[in-house]
């Protein structure tokens, strides 16, 4: 993956338009802002029960936003990354809808997850519980065939999203055909999205588990064999992710969000200071997601395992969030919301902080300067708001943070202070030869952060007062070394 700064964005909701809009617009208003694109789910359909996350036929682009060619001709600008989505296919989809008619007689029968194909003698109320799930209820559905046999099935995320048997011959063609659509499009990285669910076996949490393991093992094999890289995605633990770094070419932090906010809402960089220490240099680094703010990745674990943030911690922080966004994301987060997640909060960054511009650009400036490659949401992108008549209209709460843009809203958003300010720090992270050197993390008070960058004399550094919150850039340029502090330019000084 290019050392810069990366864009994940759905298609539709950024462009206004299909493949070739979105083109017209990187190559336009945000010419020479991006290293590499991650496209979110684009394929058949974009409008599902989960945004493209349950494609009837992953093979096929959504025909409202272009085809397979559009694909490989954004191929040519931009590295482009997608989702392998490995663990459920829709509930519409060609297999399932065979199995559906034909039961047991399908030649798809065996690729999907049965209660009984996982737990073959019934499983002890201890079994059900031990079962990891990002939701409260089980992973199952009731679902009755059209000979009117009823099958228990297992659906981890919603009814709509049956899983998979991966190791069905069945399942592993259907993967192996997507991996060479993906090859032929010129696809340079592949996302593996919900991987960490992919292996059921009885008497486990049925979350990464050394099976699982194997499996991200094996298709990352054969994803190397075609020319690609492979990212896990992955909440967890913050352990589990160390020891998930170990074993893969990418891994998202999903630790930064949570601890960045911590320091700006507290002013205690130490939480922060400690993660930097030893977190996995092989990191996709964000701060927003498609997803919302997710929390488990600094909280203990099941098994009394401290985590990165104690529980009295976690909740002030998301009371802040709440606060700061004046109950937004208290309306579109849990029960309040049909998407009952446990480990997210939504609502947009910006807004978590209060649409606090210097707050927002002193924790894009963290982000850039952690060792990792930076990727940036397209709602983060143009410091967007929550987006509440959206999750009015559908009761999602992750739509939040999900925003159609129009190309008047495009043309504001980039003359917005905040994010013409945004843009010079891509800029700067993009550029400055200093980021492919050696870096080196400080901590020198609780309330202050140094992250210094050199090579071959090219010095870039950041220095953080989280008291204050206040923060200053040092980097070296063809006339000497250059000092900035950052913040919201007046309209008078830009």
């Amino acid at each position: 993956m290019k050392n810069q700064v990366q864009l994940i964005t759905y298609v539709d909701r950024l462009s206004g338009g299909g493949l070739s809009e979105l083109r017209a617009l990187l190559n336009g208003h945000l010419r020479g802002i991006f290293g590499g694109v991650h496209l979110l789910p684009f394929f058949n359909p974009i409008d599902g029960a989960d945004a493209g996350f349950d494609p009837i036929d992953h093979t096929e682009v959504d025909s409202r936003l272009g085809t397979w060619e559009d694909v490989g001709t954004l191929s040519e600008d931009f590295e482009l990354t997608a989702d392998l989505i490995v663990n459920h296919i829709s509930s519409k989809s060609l297999q399932f809808q065979d199995y559906y008619r034909q039961g047991p007689d399908s030649q798809f029968a065996g690729m999907f997850l049965t209660y009984d194909r996982v737990f073959p003698l019934g499983a002890s109320e201890a079994d059900l519980l031990r079962i990891y799930r990002p939701r409260p209820e089980l992973p199952f559905t009731n679902v009755r065939l059209e000979s009117g046999e009823r099958r228990l099935l297992w659906t981890t995320f919603a009814a709509q999203q049956i899983d998979v048997d991966v190791d069905h011959p069945q399942c592993r063609a259907y993967l192996a055909a997507i991996l060479e659509r993906f090859r032929s499009a010129r696809i340079r990285l592949i996302r593996l999205d919900a991987i960490g669910y992919a292996i059921k076996k009885p008497g486990t949490s049925c979350f990464m588990i050394p099976e699982t393991f194997r499996f991200i093992a094996l298709l990352a094999a054969q994803a190397r064999a075609l020319g690609m890289e492979v990212l896990v995605e992955v909440h967890s633990h913050y352990l589990q992710q160390l020891e998930i770094a170990r074993k893969v070419d990418w891994v998202y932090d999903f630790a930064l969000p949570p601890l960045v906010l911590h320091s700006l809402f507290t002013g205690d960089a130490r939480p922060l200071a400690h993660w930097l220490t030893i977190r996995p240099y092989n990191s996709v680094t964000v701060l927003d997601t498609h997803d919302g703010i997710g929390v488990i990745d600094v909280g203990a674990d099941g098994e009394g395992e401290p985590g990165l943030l104690a529980s009295a911690e976690i909740d002030q922080l998301v009371e802040t969030i709440h606060s700061r966004s004046q109950g937004e994301s208290r309306r579109a987060t849990g029960a309040a919301a049909n998407n009952l997640d446990l480990y997210q909060v939504n609502c947009t960054f910006y807004d978590a902080l209060g649409r606090r511009g210097n707050e927002y650009l002193i924790a894009r400036a963290v982000q850039f300067f952690v060792p990792g490659v930076p990727q940036v949401y397209y709602v983060g992108l143009l410091a967007g708001t929550n987006d509440m008549d959206l999750f009015a209209r559908t009761r999602v709460g992750r739509d939040v943070n999900r925003h159609y843009f129009t190309p008047g809203e495009i043309q504001s958003a980039v003359a917005n202070p905040v994010v013409h300010n945004l843009l010079a720090l891509i800029d700067l992270r993009n550029t400055h030869p200093a980021f492919e050197g050696q870096v080196q993390v400080e901590s020198p008070f609780n309330h202050v952060l140094t992250i210094t960058w050199k090579r071959d004399g090219h010095l870039a550094k950041l220095e953080v007062d989280f008291s204050e919150p206040h923060a200053l850039i040092t980097y070296s340029t063809a006339d000497g070394v250059q000092q900035r502090a950052l913040g919201i330019l007046a309209p008078k000084d830009q």
